[in-house]
């Protein structure tokens, strides 16, 4: 699946059970790296309210689904360097959300790796988008302790995507899980 747009960690020894659950919402893939699958929906919002009424629905899927997280802006990279520039520019019209506000960035690597320091690129970004936002207006304030925001950073392999996800969606959706 090449523009996938939700990535999900599986339970150990659950795929078949986690294929299963979301596969009545949309098609999925498996990717090659360790406990993940890739879906493509139409629309990221809709598909968590689909998700989460499965999810209340049944109490056995937050053990065969450990993450699923629905994202909204794709890019596609070479490089280290060139993935911190096309993840700026994702997260850019987020901007003005964060101006003010209390957030940091949480990135998910498949891929890359030794060439791709998750920690460096959530503080590189973190670092930036406070930087961008003082320009033009409140500051932002990076908090990992009480977030308004959580800016999450999905990589598998070349692609990315980012959502936001604020303080009341991350407690309505639990399968979340985004720390």
């Amino acid at each position: 699946m090449r523009d996938w747009n939700v990535v999900a960690r599986v339970g150990d020894r659950a795929y078949q059970e986690a294929h299963r659950a979301v596969g009545e919402l949309a098609p999925v893939a498996w990717t090659d790296y360790f406990n993940g699958l890739v879906m493509r929906v139409p629309e990221v919002r809709a598909f968590a309210e689909d998700l989460l009424v499965l999810w209340e629905a049944d109490p056995n899927l937050s053990r065969v689904l450990g993450r699923v997280t629905p994202l909204e802006r794709l890019f596609h990279f070479q490089s280290p360097a060139e993935l911190e520039a096309r993840a700026k520019g994702a997260v850019t019209p987020w901007l003005e959300t964060l101006a003010g506000t209390r957030f940091y960035v949480r990135m998910h690597r498949r891929g890359f790796k030794a060439r791709i320091a998750s920690p460096e690129v959530e503080r590189l970004l973190d670092r930036w988008i406070q930087e961008r936002v003082a320009e033009g207006g409140p500051s932002a304030e990076v908090d990992f302790a009480d977030p308004d925001w959580i800016v999450d950073l999905e990589t598998v392999a070349q692609r990315g995507w980012v959502a936001c996800w604020g303080r009341i969606e991350r407690a309505r959706y639990p399968f979340l899980n985004l720390d």
